[in-house]
Order: C-alpha cells, then sequence, then structure tokens
C-alpha cells in the first residue's frame, strides 16, 4: 500500500511528537507532504575530508573525520559551554556547544571515530567549531549520501533542541524509505516530453539527494515549472471562470455625456496609450461579462482623465458610478478635479468622507437611492451598509494596494449584479509580479506622460552640498516657484524622526525668514484640520516651502511645486522616492527632485540612489525595486498571499514564469475545462491542491 503524503508527521520514523510538535511551530511542518516540500537553502560539497593541520582561518565549512578524547563543561561569564577535545592523525582541534549541552553530552560517545562537519573558528591559535554536525562513521558510510549535501531551513529553536541539519537529512531519508520514493505525477505526459522535464519522483529524490549537478538543475527546473504553472493556471482560469459566470452590465451605448464631454470639455489631447486604454474599458463594458481590469500608470500620466470617461459611459447606460480612495486627501482632490471637469455637464456628483456631516450625508443616501446622484467619491465611508445605491454600474478603485479583498468585495454586493470594476495604481507593479498576483485581472498600461510635460531632472547631493542646494531653492522661489522638503518618518524611530523634522525646520525657518518667506509644515502628529489648513496654504500659494513627512506621498497636486529635495534619502525605498519625485513635474515648468545623503551609503542604498538618477521610468524602477526587495514586500500582506512559493522565486526565475504562463494559457486555450483525457492529471492535481492549499482559495 502507498503512503498517504496527508499522514501527519509524527508518525515518520525518527520524528515522535516532541520532534513533530517542533516542526510543526518551527517550520510548519504538519504532514509527510510539507516535509517533502522542505527545499534545501543550498548545497555543499560532501566528497572532501579534511585532515586538522590543512585547517585555515577563513571560517570554511569543512568535514573531518577522527576521535573525541575529552570532553569538559567549562564556565563562563552566563552559564557553561561544553568542550570536546577532537583529534586525528595530524593533529587536536575543539568541538564547542553553548546551548543543548545535556543532550549532546549523553549522546556522544569517546574514543569513537566520528565525521564532524561545520564552520571553523580560529582564535588564540587553536580551530575549533562551534555547534558541530556529528554522526558515527560507521553510520556516515551507510547513508543515502550523495556528492552534495542538502543544507535545510533551520531556527535557533531547532538547533537548541538537537534537531540539527544531520537530523533533518536523516528524517527526510527515513520519508524516502518509506513512501519507496515514489510519488505521484503532476504534470501530463505531454508536457514532460514537449519540455523534457524529468518525472516528479526524480525531481523530488535529486532536490534533496542530489547525485550530481546537473541532476539538480533539471530537479530545480522541474519544480519551479510546476509550482509557476500552477500558479498561473489558477489566475487563468479564474479569470475564464470569471467571465463565463459573472455576467455584467452590458453598456451598450456611447451616448451624450461621453460625446459632449469628448468633443467640447476635455481639456487636452488625449496620449494614444490612453485612447488604447479606452478601447480595452470600452470592449470590456460593451460584453457580457463583468470587467475586472487594472490600469497602471505612473504619476501624472493621466488615469483620472481616463477614469472620469469611463464613468460617464455608465451614466450613458442609465448607471450610477463611485470612485473610492485610501485617504481623505486624496478623494477631496479627486473630487475637486473631476468636479471642475464635469461642472458645465449638467451632472450631479458629491464627496462622502468620515468627516462629512450627519445632514450632509443623509442628503447623499437619498440622492443615491432615488438616482438623483450620478457620481459618488469618497473613502472607506462609501463601503457602509447605509450607502445603497439605485443602480450602481462602475466602481473605481484608486491606489488598489491599500484595500483588502474584503473591502472590495463589498462594492460588489451594491447591486443585483455586481458592478464592473476598474482598479488604477500609480505604484508601478513589475511584469513578473503583476502577472503573479493579479493574474485573474485584465491589465490596461499608461505608458506615455501628456504632451509638453518636462521629465524631472534628478540629482544627488551629500550634506556637505546643502548651501549650494538652499541657494539653488531661492532660486526657484524667486522665479515664482515652491518646494517640498521631505524627512523620513518611520514607525520604530518615530521619536527621533520627529526631532529631525523639527530640527529641520527650525534651520528652514532661519535660513528662509519671515516676511520675505513662507513655510508650511504638515507631520503625522497634527490633526487632520490642521494638517487640511497648511496643504491648503501651500496648495493657495500662500506658502513658497512645504516641510514634510512622507504624508505628502500620495495624492498632492500643486502644479507650482517644482522643486523636490528628500532629505536622508537613503532611509526611503525606491517606490517611495519615486513617489515623492511625482509631487512635481506636474506644471509645464522644469522641475528638479535633490536627493540628499550622507557620505555614508550601503550597496543597495547606492543602488536605490543611482536607478533614481538615470530614470524617470516607473517600470524600470519598480523592476530594480522586486530585485532589491522581493515580492512579499512590494505587494504587502495582503496580496502576498498567493505567492507563497516554495521553491520558485519570480524575480531570479521570470523566465520559468513566462514559460509556465505560456503553457497554462495554451492547454486552458484549447480545453477550458481540462476535460480532455490527455489533461487528466493536471485536472486531478489542480483539484488535490484546491482541498489541500491555502494558495487556491485565495483571492476575492
Amino acid at each position: 500500500m502507498s503512503t498517504s503524503l496527508q499522514t501527519p508527521i509524527d508518525y515518520l520514523k525518527g520524528v515522535g511528537p516532541s520532534r513533530a510538535d517542533l516542526l510543526r511551530k518551527e517550520l510548519g511542518i504538519h504532514t509527510y507532504q510539507d516535509l517533502l516540500n522542505l527545499f534545501p537553502n543550498r548545497y555543499l560539497d560532501r566528497t572532501k575530508y579534511f585532515k586538522i593541520n590543512q585547517l585555515q582561518a577563513n571560517n570554511a565549512e569543512v568535514q573531518i573525520i577522527g576521535k573525541i578524547i575529552k570532553l569538559e563543561e567549562v564556565a563562563q561569564k552566563r552559564g557553561k559551554r561544553l568542550v570536546a577535545t577532537f583529534k586525528d592523525d595530524t593533529g587536536v582541534m575543539e568541538l564547542v556547544w553553548f546551548r543543548g549541552q545535556k543532550w549532546i553530552r549523553d549522546a556522544l560517545k569517546l574514543n569513537t571515530e566520528y565525521v564532524v562537519f561545520g564552520k571553523t573558528n580560529y582564535f588564540n591559535g587553536k580551530f575549533s567549531i562551534p555547534h558541530p554536525d556529528t554522526e558515527l562513521l560507521s553510520e556516515h558510510e551507510q547513508n543515502l549520501r550523495s556528492s552534495m549535501q542538502a543544507i535545510y531551513p533551520s531556527t535557533e529553536k531547532l538547533s537548541n533542541r538537537g534537531i540539527s541539519n544531520r537530523v533533518m537529512t536523516k528524517i527526510m531519508q527515513n520519508l524516502f524509505l518509506e513512501t519507496k520514493g515514489r510519488f505521484a505525477e503532476t504534470l501530463s505526459p505531454k508536457l514532460l516530453s514537449e519540455l523534457k522535464l524529468i518525472t516528479k519522483s526524480e525531481a523530488l529524490f535529486n532536490i534533496h539527494f542530489p547525485k550530481n549537478s546537473d541532476l539538480l538543475f533539471k530537479a530545480k527546473y522541474r519544480l519551479k515549472f510546476e509550482e509557476l504553472f500552477y500558479i498561473q493556471l489558477q489566475l487563468i482560469l479564474k479569470n475564464l471562470i470569471h467571465k463565463s459566470k459573472i455576467k455584467g452590465f452590458p453598456f451598450e451605448t456611447v451616448g451624450a455625456h461621453f460625446n459632449t464631454f469628448f468633443k467640447q470639455h476635455l481639456p487636452f489631447e488625449l496620449t494614444n496609450a490612453q485612447k488604447r486604454v479606452l478601447k480595452e474599458i470600452r470592449a470590456d463594458l460593451g460584453s457580457n461579462a463583468q470587467m475586472n481590469r487594472l490600469l497602471q500608470g505612473d504619476v501624472g500620466s493621466g488615469k483620472t482623465i481616463v477614469a472620469l470617461m469611463s464613468m460617464l459611459m455608465a451614466l450613458d447606460n442609465g448607471f450610477q458610478a463611485c470612485l473610492m480612495a485610501p485617504t481623505e486627501i486624496l478623494s477631496v482632490q479627486h473630487y475637486n478635479g473631476l468636479y471642475e471637469l464635469c461642472k458645465d455637464l449638467n451632472i450631479n456628483i458629491k464627496l462622502l468622507t468620515g468627516s462629512s456631516k450627519t445632514s450632509e450625508r443623509k442628503k447623499i443616501h437619498e440622492a443615491l437611492e432615488n438616482g438623483e446622484l450620478d457620481i459618488l467619491i469618497g473613502t472607506h465611508a462609501v463601503l457602509e451598509d447605509k450607502v445603497k445605491f439605485k443602480n450602481l454600474g462602475l466602481v473605481v478603485i484608486d491606489e488598489q494596494h491599500r484595500f483588502g479583498v474584503e473591502q472590495r468585495s463589498k462594492l460588489w454586493k451594491k447591486n443585483t449584479s455586481p458592478p464592473h470594476v476598474l482598479v488604477m495604481t500609480a505604484t508601478p507593479i513589475p511584469r513578473t509580479l503583476a502577472m503573479s498576483v493579479y493574474g485573474d485581472l485584465d491589465i490596461s498600461i499608461i505608458d506615455e506622460l501628456p504632451p509638453g510635460r518636462k521629465a524631472i531632472k534628478t540629482v544627488h547631493r551629500y550634506d556637505t552640498n546643502r548651501l549650494k542646494v538652499l541657494r539653488f531653492i531661492r532660486d526657484e522661489i524667486q522665479k515664482g516657484r515652491q518646494a517640498y522638503i521631505v524627512y523620513p518618518l518611520i514607525q520604530e524611530s518615530a521619536n527621533m524622526d520627529y526631532k529631525d523634522l523639527m530640527d529641520g525646520y527650525e534651520s528652514i525657518a532661519r535660513d528662509f525668514p519671515m516676511p520675505d518667506y513662507q513655510i508650511s509644515i504638515v507631520h503625522g502628529q497634527m490633526k487632520p484640520a490642521d494638517k487640511e489648513y497648511e496643504m491648503q496654504r501651500f496648495v493657495k500659494g500662500e506658502t513658497n516651502i512645504m516641510v514634510a513627512t512622507t504624508v505628502i506621498e500620495v495624492g498632492v497636486n500643486v502644479p507650482n511645486a517644482s522643486v523636490m529635495i528628500i532629505e536622508s534619502a537613503e532611509r526611503f525605498g525606491l517606490s517611495q522616492l519615486h513617489q515623492l519625485r511625482g509631487r512635481v513635474g506636474r506644471g509645464a515648468e522644469q522641475s528638479f527632485c535633490i536627493l540628499m545623503t550622507s557620505h555614508k551609503l550601503s550597496e543597495n542604498s547606492k543602488t536605490r540612489i543611482q536607478t533614481m538618477v538615470n530614470t524617470n521610468d516607473g517600470f524600470e524602477i519598480a523592476e530594480v525595486d522586486l530585485r532589491l526587495r522581493g515580492p512579499g514586500d512590494i505587494m504587502g500582506t495582503q496580496q502576498s498571499g498567493i505567492l507563497n512559493l516554495r521553491i520558485a522565486d519570480i524575480v531570479k526565475d521570470n523566465d520559468i514564469l513566462q514559460h509556465a504562463r505560456y503553457h497554462a494559457k495554451k492547454i486552458l486555450t484549447s480545453d477550458p475545462s481540462l476535460q480532455a483525457p490527455e489533461h487528466a492529471v493536471i485536472l486531478e492535481t489542480y483539484r488535490q491542491m484546491a482541498k489541500y492549499k491555502n494558495i487556491w482559495n485565495y483571492i476575492s
């Protein structure tokens, strides 16, 4: 009988209840399947054995055969350490344990041949290995060994409790012996032969016990392809199911609202990219399926006009529309902008936020329900159950990554059928990530700026050049421009940062004295009303300089501001720097972004600063950011659920990802419900995954 991979880990030889408990808590290993999917971090060449007199003071990982001739406990400042004298025929060294001494002492045998393995330390003319892996030579020679030794992920707790890498390897061997190394195939014969992939069983054996580096490479490729293939399959399937099952409201006419605005009130000629995106949206809205589209465009690329024109299509078909933004400041700004654009169109447009007065709310609720209100703009307040529409046809969500999945689905329930959804983001998402995280949305990209926009000039200056920078700000203010000076504010060091901000403000106030200059200051500890007042003074041009923490990151629109100074720029992430830079360059004048740093910069900081100076392209910046930070950080927690990858890395394995998506698409195009006999194994694997894995039931 074959062993079920869903067997609890407690039953595996060499594990037992207390080890099982540790493996569950520390590594999330509950079943045989989880253990099988605990892939090694790296591999070591275990064909080479060193002699003690060959060791060098270079912290290398070495393997030595010898005997323990003495064991003693040595007192130290706190507690004791266990020291073993280890000897081979060329010399003597020490093995040291600072934790788990009792357990280790009982397990070791004196004057018996051991193979020890670990990192060497050299101190006071003597070599030692702290916390080595120890294995009796007699056992070492019998093991399922390969020339390349797998090193598994571990934690301090596991090492303290004696679950060393050797123990993990032994447990893994027991798993392969018990299952006879036979595992169900998960890819179709056609895919295996077309892509020349090794079988699942071969791949799993060679990932844990590689016979040679060529087989290890093949094993990794096969397992990465499979992982990415099933993620893509799931996303594409979800999109297909969505389109076939979730009927949308077809917007059949492009009528008076849209045409009047397009012909008479459009403030500027649309770019080709905007026209292309509008075409894609129109095709979606005209079909019978619900639109689910992600609109990506850099800061200032004109997403708002596209959103408005999509909303006008809804109005032309007798529907209402709604735009939701993550912050009050941003929703007010959207409201003001759209109100201005619609004022000659006879459209009823209102704003609903947390600070809307009760009397105002009541009016809005009534006008929404009886259909007098055409467009509602607001924050999370829009999601409240009290907010009912007569006929909601389109929802636009700005800066989507700030809203969770649950919040999006609340909007769906605001009509009998779900309204069409357009998700907008100014945070460029690298293509690789978009394919993995938003693969179930259709993606539109606005990749050109409106004509007349000049690229922002970005320079890097050290703190020692501060006087020149101040002179430059004075010159720009002289020309009638305004400047931002931004300080970092990071939660862990909030008090220090706040002090830096206030010190900065005071020194700027000395350099730019009243009455010649006026300065606004905005930071997180201010009351919302005070913040709004200071912001408005800057927006109206009453102040020349805005000193702020990153609260200005999203959405403030001041066309007259042409200088952005970012203090301690090395402390910001790339996407943050790019978002901040996007606050200037909104008018017709040349704008500048100056990144101030100290001379001490890490390699990563240098790369970030250099990237900012070299390019204004948000997508290029996002790719670098992804390489530096990895996917989890970029997507934030709500989205990273899907990227719970065990072996693939969507940055380094981009080629495999493209490949996997291509094949998943090809299979689903010819056989959308995977009913063909040749796809039986894929369908079965997909069903099994849906049963046991959280990744598949993730997303709205």
